[in-house]
This record gives structure tokens, C-alpha cells and sequence, in this order.
């Protein structure tokens, strides 16, 4: 294989030098502009349809992106149809969408609903060094790439290539010339503050624009004899412009890259072009821009022809050098069907090696494709335990060697969460809660985790749980939990509260489970509890009860959304079993178990803009009193809307909704942001004894309502009745429904 490579390689030396001394070398230099980058691709076309060849191709920020894929050897339209079709706008976020999550780590989202990236280590808070971690455009980068391995040198490419980034600890800029070009690329385009600084070489790489926007002077190190530099950098704000702090800060990042540039325009010489296409008043974020920029390259390159045609070369000098380019990519782009012959993990973090493997999926001896390990990646990024997980393959005599390199949170294993809820049924009462959570990390070989959890305002509680998982692949577990928890227990006539009573409740449960997937989990257990129920004004004795016994979890869930999916299904089935006693009150107390079967279901079917969401929920008691504190409730947002929350509440529910969701923010604003207009239709009741069910006392309920799902919960305004004659208007904020 070696010698075939440096066959191919002399070849296409050979086949060049004969024709690459009779005229001028030719630099190409592309700069940073965000989303703007795209008019690069028009000039690449530009150059290609007029028969002007590349010899070198230097790069920064989005410039080293496409100056990265024409040097690989893609032609201006494959760029064109990879870059206009990338969805770069999910490139800016590393949030791990809720489908992928583990069952747990679902569970503590919807809960935590409040997106922070902080921890408890070596005596002090942690945080990230950036606010997003660059996982998500690593990805999106390495599948345009289509997994070429690394480079021992950048000039091995169909075009020698160089990527500028700046070193965060010196402002010098670095010039990246060997080693993964999907690192080159990033680590060129990494703004500092939003995105967390590449490492390579021991360095910590940002964005090259603020030490060189347009290197010029690297690509006459190279060798060039003539050079084209393409300039998409911003203007300057004017002073009318200046009206805000993030116009201000936008400013600062301008006026640094402008002198980079302005300084780099000095090593032009009379035989150099300086293209600057006219997107100044284009957006560097708004990748919806990026085909008006593909034509504003277009017309800049055009209206440069007459500079630029005494490089056009003849049609078959022209062939011969896109031949040598051909050649050049096939040397490694052939690689990328090889079998990769072994796997190895670089594990910069405590997760097992067995459980890394087997969440990626991929096996040795087999032809891995970036579409397999793009999902593959995506897999274990999901564990929710790393701030990076990168691939990179080398090429060998024997074959593929990929390495999987993964890296623990920076700000860990110890975090801290945080959630936020307001409840508003625009009467007297509004609930708002505040959620906060320690979890201290990696306390065992296996992973175990001890979570302590506090809830203030309208529900109070506090509670702590060990986790332990029995194996290194965790997926059996075993916890033990403790809860203290206040809350109010309110009777009502309708929608009139009669009166209420405080619940105030220690539980304490231990179980063993099994997580058959991500999507759910089958726990057994045991659980005791010791409660009070008191209000002073209604009697003077307070009703004091325990119970101990045990259950059965089995749950499943792939929701895109808690809230408004519009994808998946949720599952959850519960059995327990309890010895319930009961003192201080009058209640016809037996000696007999008490047994709960709770069913709850929610699916969504997606249909383009619009989404079918059904939810189902029943419960039943069989136990031979009058009386169970645990009872189920009806009455709220899309629960038997028209009613205030818990209105309704007894030991037997029957509930069911059809949902009809319509996004109108991404199909009639456009906008990035769902903004669902929904209605539902529901009916259901609850009964306090077995006897009395009866499907002819179902309460039929409506809703119309606005809502929106963003990373920090959602946020709803709906109005709701009932046949009854009951009816609210609801409004919530990061509450989940």
C-alpha cells in the first residue's frame, strides 16, 4: 500500500512539474466571515469556469472550511451542495437532544429545566471555558470530510493547505500544517467565549481572525507567485449602529479582525488580486443568507476577470491539473472503504471501556461509514458524561485504525442543576417553584452517584439518593432514596376550593432495576411512609398515617419534548402494593392490602408542521375502606383543562386527550423557535370507590393554546372549559405539562 501511495504521489509531482514552471504558482487566500463564507464557493467557481488553477489554499475561521475542502479535492459545486445542505445552524448547539438521553438523565432534564453548566471541584465552582463545546460542529465537520485519516502534512492534500487559529495564551497566530484537518478547521473557527478553545500541541487554539483574518503572508511562505485573497470580513459599525452591549462587543470582535486584515493587505504586490465581495450588509450568523453570498462571490469573481485572465491556462494544461488533483484525493479518499482493522479508545474519563464500547456499536473488520459513525459518536456523547467525544482514523499497511478519544466533563463529576416554574391560572393562587440539585459523580468504579435535591415555594421537599450501577456497563442499578416533602392537599367543589390540608410526608424507598435501553427502565422495590395530614381550622386532630410495602416500575420513553413532542411515545406502568395505616381520624381501617395500578401514556405523531399528540392515563385502588391517601388527580392545563390543577382527585382516574399541534412559528414566521397553535379535546373523571365507576360521568374539556419549547422549558398560555360549565385561562412558564 505504501509503495502504491508514493507511486500515485510521484506521478502526480511528475505530471505537474511539466507544465506548473511555465507559469505562476497561484496562492489562494479565503477569510473569516461566519456565514458569509459561501461566497468563497462563488469564487472557486469563478476561477473554474475560467481555467485559473490553485496551487496553494490558505484559510481562517470559515475560510479554512472551504479552503480545507477544495485542498482535499472537492470541485466549488460538491462544497457548494455540502456546505448549502449542512445544517450549520445545529452546529452552534451541543445540547443532547431529550430522545437520546438515558430514561435517568430524562427524568433529571424535565426537572431541571434550566440549561447550566457548572460543578463543585478541587474546592471551588467549575465551569466550561466556553458556552458551547464544539461537539456538534466536530460532527458536522468530520462528515464533510467523509473521514480522510490524519496527515502527517498538509501539502500531501490535492492542494497544499494551512489553517490559522490564535493561541488564547500568547494572541500569536498558529499555523496548522499537519495532523486532523477537521481539528484545523475548528480550531481556526472557534470564537472565544462561545465556543470552548481546541487543544493541539498543547496549545489552546481560538479563532484565527483576531491574530490573521486573511493570510496572506502564509500562503508566500508557501511559495505562491501570485495570490488571490478573498475578503468577507464586516464593516465597522456606525456610530448609529452602537445601541446596544452586544453591538458594542460585536464591535470590539470587528475592529480586531479589520486590523488583521488592513495589516495583511500590505503584502500585496501589484500582481496580486484582492477580491471583496459586496455582503456587508449580510449577517455572519444567518446561514439562511448563504446562497445570496454564493452569488455576491459569483459577481465579485466575475468583475475580477480582468485581473485574473492572464492566470487562465489552456484547456489541456487545465485537465492535466485536475487530473494530479484527482489523483491526490483518491491516495486517500480510497482509505475511507478500507475495513478498519482495530478500534482503540483514548479515555480521558472514568466510563468504562466496555461501556464505551458497547454504546458505540462498531465492530473491527468492517468498512465503517461516516454516516455509522456519526451515530455512533452521537451514541456515546448521549451517556451524558463527557465535554468532547472525537474520532480520528489512521491508515495503515493492515488496515483502518480508528481511536475514539472521549473527555470527561472539565467542570465535573460534581454539578450542579437548577429549575424554575411558574403556574398561573389567573386566580389568587400562582405556583411558582424554584428546583435545586448537587450530584456528586463517579464515587464508585461503576459509576455510582449520590444526588441530594431541593424544592422551594409551592411544593417543598428535599430528598437524597445513592445510585449504585452493579456493572461496568451499568445496566443493572441499584438506589436508595430518602424524601422529606410538604405539600398542599386542596378539596374542591368545581372549581370553588372548599378547604385544604397540609400533607406533610417522609418516604423511603430501595429498589433494583434493569435498563433495558436508553428509552426505559423495569425497577422492583420496597417503600415506607410516614405522613401527616392537618388544617387546624377543620379539626383539631390531625390524621396520622404509615405504610410500608413495594412495586413495580416499567417505563419507556422517546418524546422529543416533555411538553409538545411531536415525536415518540412515553410509557409508564406502575403496581404497588402497601399496608396502609391510619390514626388520629376517624377511618374504617381493615387489615387488608392496599393495591395501586397506575397507566400512563403520551405519543405524538409528526406530520411536517403539524403534530397529533395523544395522552391516556387510568388508576384504580382495590382496597376494602373508604379512605387511601394516595389518590389521583384531575384538573389543569391539558388534564381536564377548564379546571383548576388537582380540582379533581380520587382513589379511580380515567383520562384521555387528542392534541392537535400546529408549529406556526416555523412554517409561517420562519423562525428557528416552534411557536405551536394547539387545541385539544378531553374527557375524564375520578371516583372515590370501585361501585361508583361509570363511564356516563365523564367530564368532556377543550383547550385552545400558544405555547413554545426553548432549552429552557417550555412556556404555554391556554384557556380551557369544560360541559360542565368550568372554565380557566393558564399560563406557564419552564413547567412541564
Amino acid at each position: 500500500m505504501g509503495r502504491k501511495i508514493a507511486l500515485l504521489l510521484l506521478l502526480s509531482l511528475t505530471t505537474s512539474f511539466t507544465y506548473a514552471k511555465e507559469r505562476p504558482t497561484v496562492g489562494l487566500v479565503l477569510s473569516g466571515g461566519g456565514a458569509k463564507g459561501s461566497a468563497h464557493i462563488g469564487i472557486l467557481k469563478v476561477l473554474e469556469q475560467n481555467r485559473i488553477p490553485v496551487d496553494y489554499v490558505t484559510g481562517t475561521s470559515i475560510g479554512s472550511y472551504v479552503g480545507g475542502m477544495y485542498a482535499l479535492g472537492y470541485t466549488a459545486d460538491e462544497i457548494e451542495t455540502i456546505m448549502l445542505n449542512s445544517p450549520w445552524a445545529e452546529g452552534y448547539s451541543d445540547t443532547i437532544p431529550r430522545e437520546d438521553l438515558t430514561y435517568r438523565d430524562k427524568q433529571h432534564r424535565d426537572k431541571f429545566n434550566i440549561p447550566l453548566n457548572v460543578g463543585y471541584k478541587d474546592g471551588g465552582l467549575a465551569a466550561p471555558s466556553g458556552l458551547l463545546r464544539g461537539q456538534t460542529m466536530s460532527q458536522l465537520l468530520q462528515h464533510s470530510t467523509d473521514l480522510v485519516e490524519q496527515f502527517g502534512d498538509f501539502d500531501d492534500l490535492a492542494i497544499p493547505y494551512r489553517a490559522v487559529a490564535t493561541d488564547l495564551s500568547t494572541s500569536h497566530a498558529v499555523v496548522l500544517d499537519k495532523g486532523s484537518i477537521v481539528k484545523a478547521m475548528q480550531a481556526s473557527a472557534t470564537v472565544p467565549g462561545a465556543l470552548q478553545p481546541a487543544e493541539i500541541d498543547g496549545k489552546l487554539l481560538v479563532d484565527g481572525g483576531i491574530s490573521n483574518n486573511m493570510p496572506i503572508d502564509v500562503v508566500k511562505a508557501m511559495g505562491a507567485d501570485v495570490v488571490i485573497a478573498v475578503d468577507i470580513g464586516s464593516p465597522l459599525a456606525t456610530k448609529e449602529q452602537l445601541d446596544s452591549t452586544i453591538a458594542v462587543l460585536e464591535q470590539l470582535s470587528t475592529i480586531l479582525t479589520k486590523a488583521t486584515t488592513e495589516e495583511q493587505k500590505t503584502y500585496l504586490t501589484d500582481g496580486d488580486v484582492l477580491i471583496r465581495p459586496a455582503i456587508d450588509d449580510m449577517s455572519t450568523t444567518d446561514f439562511e443568507i448563504m446562497p445570496q453570498a454564493l452569488e455576491a462571490g459569483t459577481i465579485a469573481g466575475n468583475a475580477a476577470l480582468p485581473m485574473l485572465a492572464h492566470l487562465s491556462i489552456s484547456e489541456a494544461d487545465y485537465q492535466a491539473y485536475q487530473d494530479k488533483k484527482r489523483r491526490a484525493k483518491l491516495v486517500f479518499v480510497n482509505q475511507v472503504n478500507r475495513p478498519s482493522t482495530k478500534i482503540v479508545f483514548d479515555n480521558n474519563s472514568k466510563v468504562s471501556e466496555r461501556l464505551l464500547r458497547e454504546e458505540l456499536g462498531l465492530k473491527e473488520g468492517e468498512v465503517i461509514t461516516k454516516e455509522e459513525l456519526n451515530a455512533a459518536i452521537k451514541r456515546l456523547y448521549s451517556l451524558n458524561k463527557f465535554e468532547r467525544v472525537d474520532a480520528e482514523f489512521e491508515d495503515t499497511e493492515e488496515g483502518r485504525v480508528l481511536t475514539v478519544s472521549t473527555h470527561a466533563k472539565s467542570w465535573g463529576p460534581n454539578y450542579f442543576d437548577v429549575g424554575f416554574n411558574w403556574e398561573d391560572d389567573f386566580t389568587l393562587d400562582s405556583a411558582i417553584t424554584l428546583s435545586l440539585a448537587y450530584t456528586m459523580g463517579e464515587l464508585t468504579d461503576n459509576g455510582g452517584e449520590w444526588r441530594n435535591e431541593m424544592q422551594l415555594g409551592f411544593e417543598k421537599r428535599i430528598s437524597t439518593e445513592f445510585y449504585q450501577p452493579f456493572s461496568k456497563d451499568q445496566d443493572f442499578y441499584g438506589r436508595a432514596l430518602y424524601e422529606y416533602e410538604i405539600k398542599d392537599w386542596d378539596f374542591y367543589d368545581g372549581n370553588d376550593r372548599l378547604y385544604e390540608l397540609k400533607n406533610s410526608l417522609n418516604q423511603f424507598s430501595m429498589g433494583v432495576g434493569y435498563n433495558y435501553s436508553h428509552a426505559g427502565l423495569i425497577e422492583i422495590g420496597a417503600v415506607g411512609e410516614l405522613g401527616t395530614l392537618s388544617n387546624r381550622a377543620v379539626s383539631e386532630i390531625d390524621l396520622d398515617y404509615d405504610s410500608v410495602g413495594g412495586y413495580f416500575l416499567m417505563t419507556y420513553d422517546t418524546l422529543n419534548s416533555i411538553s409538545f413532542p411531536t415525536e415518540g411515545q412515553r410509557l409508564t406502568f406502575k403496581a404497588a402494593v402497601r399496608d396502609e395505616k391510619y390514626s388520629g381520624a376517624v377511618v374504617n381501617d381493615s387489615d387488608q392490602l392496599a393495591w395501586q395500578f397506575e397507566a400512563d401514556w403520551k405519543g405524538a405523531l409528526n406530520l411536517g408542521n403539524h403534530a397529533i399528540v395523544g395522552k391516556a392515563a387510568i388508576t384504580t385502588v382495590d382496597v376494602d375502606r373508604d379512605f387511601t391517601i394516595h389518590v389521583a388527580e384531575l384538573g389543569g392545563f391539558l388534564n381536564l383543562s377548564g379546571y383548576h390543577k388537582g380540582a379533581l382527585a380520587g382513589p379511580h382516574k380515567a383520562f384521555g386527550a387528542l392534541i392537535y399541534q400546529y408549529d406556526l412559528g416555523r412554517d409561517v414566521l420562519l423562525s428557528d423557535v416552534p411557536l405551536y397553535l394547539g387545541a385539544s379535546i378531553e374527557a375524564g373523571n375520578v371516583w372515590l370507590l370501585k361501585d361508583d365507576i361509570d363511564l356516563d360521568d365523564l367530564i368532556y374539556a377543550s383547550s385552545l393554546y400558544l405555547g413554545t419549547d426553548t432549552s429552557w422549558g417550555p412556556a404555554a398560555l391556554g384557556f380551557g372549559f369544560t360541559d360542565t360549565g368550568e372554565q380557566a385561562f393558564y399560563l406557564f412558564i419552564g413547567k412541564n405539562f
